[in-house]
C-alpha cells in the first residue's frame, strides 16, 4: 500500500504487518497489512471516510471470535473495535458500543436488575458482532432484546436503525449486506429480581462449560442448525468426532465445534470444514453451512 496510515494518523493506535492470530478466538490468521483500534465514533468514521477515498479496502472486526481469517491475512485497512466498549444503563435500556464484550453487557444488565439477556451470558463476542450475526444462544437472540443500533453506513454517514430496519434473521441482520459498521446497540429489557436473573446466567453458563470444549482455542459453533436437525448430532452420526487435519480437530466434546489442539492454521480449519461439510452430505443428504464468518486472502 502506497499510503502509510501511520503518518496520516498520529492521534490513533495503527500496527503495521499485525498478525491477525494475536486476536482471533482460533489463534490462527495471517496478517494485517494496517490493524487500527479507533476508540471513538469520530475516529471510526475519519478512518472509513479516508479509506473509501483513496480506495482502501475497509474489514472490521468485533471480538474475533465466531471467525476464521486465512492464512494469507487482510489487504487494507482492518479496524479491531474493542477500544469502544462504554456500556450504561438508563431506565429499562442498555446501551453498549460496539467494542462491549457480549458476556460484560450481561452483567450490568443483571447488577441494574434487567431480563432478558440472560441467553448471552457465555457468548464470547462482543455487541457489534452479535448485531451482525444475531447472536444467539439457549432459545434466546439478540433480535428478542435490541430496539436499535447505531450504524456508519458504507458511505460515512452515522445513522440509527430500528430493529425492524435491521431486517434479522436467524444469523442475519441487514448490516451483512449493507456493508455497514455497528457503533452501538440499545437493547430494551424488562425489571428483574437480580438473584433470579444470576441464577439463569450461572445455569446457562454450567451448561455451556459442560458441554463445550472451552479449554482449547476455537472458534464457537462452526456450522448452523439445519431445519428440523442439529449440526452437532450430524457430525457425530457421521463418525467424524477428532477428525483432524494438521492442528484443527473436530471436538471430541462437542461435535459442533472445530479446536486448535496443536497450533493450527486457518488453512487446516478450512479443510475440516470442507471434509465435515463433505462427509456430512454424502451421510445424511444434509449440506451444512457455515455459520462462522471466513474473511481474508488464502
Amino acid at each position: 500500500m502506497a499510503i502509510d496510515l501511520h503518518n496520516e494518523f498520529k492521534d490513533i493506535k495503527i500496527l503495521k504487518n499485525e498478525p491477525l492470530s494475536k486476536y482471533s478466538w482460533t489463534k490462527t490468521g495471517g496478517k494485517a497489512d494496517y490493524l487500527a483500534f479507533p476508540k471513538t465514533y469520530k475516529e471510526t468514521e475519519t478512518l472509513l471516510k479516508f479509506a473509501n477515498a483513496n480506495d482502501i479496502p475497509v474489514t472490521v472486526l468485533g471480538n474475533a471470535s465466531n471467525l476464521i481469517v486465512r492464512d494469507g491475512g487482510i489487504r487494507g485497512l482492518t479496524m479491531i473495535l474493542t477500544d469502544m466498549n462504554d456500556i450504561h444503563v438508563d431506565g429499562d435500556h442498555v446501551i453498549a458500543e460496539a467494542g462491549a464484550a457480549y458476556i460484560e453487557v450481561t452483567k450490568v444488565a443483571q447488577a441494574a436488575g434487567l431480563s432478558g439477556l440472560e441467553f448471552a451470558a457465555g457468548i464470547p463476542g462482543s455487541i457489534g458482532g452479535g448485531v451482525y450475526m444475531n447472536a444467539g444462544a439457549y432459545g434466546g437472540e439478540t433480535e428478542y432484546v435490541l430496539e436499535s443500533a447505531t450504524i456508519l453506513t458504507h458511505q460515512g454517514n452515522i445513522v440509527e436503525m430500528s430493529h425492524d430496519e435491521l431486517d434479522f434473521g436467524y444469523r442475519h441482520s441487514k448490516v451483512q449486506e449493507t456493508g455497514g459498521v455497528v457503533l452501538a446497540a440499545t437493547y430494551k429489557l424488562e425489571k428483574g429480581n437480580k438473584d433470579l436473573i444470576q441464577a439463569e446466567m450461572d445455569h446457562l453458563n454450567y451448561l455451556r462449560k459442560s458441554k463445550q470444549p472451552l479449554e482449547y482455542p476455537s472458534c464457537g459453533s462452526v456450522f448452523k442448525r439445519p431445519v428440523g436437525h442439529f449440526a452437532g448430532k450430524l457430525i457425530h452420526d457421521a463418525g467424524l468426532q477428532g477428525y483432524r487435519s494438521g492442528g484443527a480437530e473436530v471436538s471430541t466434546k462437542h461435535a459442533g465445534f472445530i479446536v486448535n489442539v496443536d497450533h493450527a492454521t486457518a488453512t487446516d480449519y478450512l479443510n475440516v470444514i470442507k471434509h465435515v461439510q463433505e462427509t456430512v452430505f454424502k451421510d445424511s443428504g444434509i449440506h451444512l453451512q457455515t455459520e462462522v464468518r471466513v474473511i481474508g486472502q488464502e
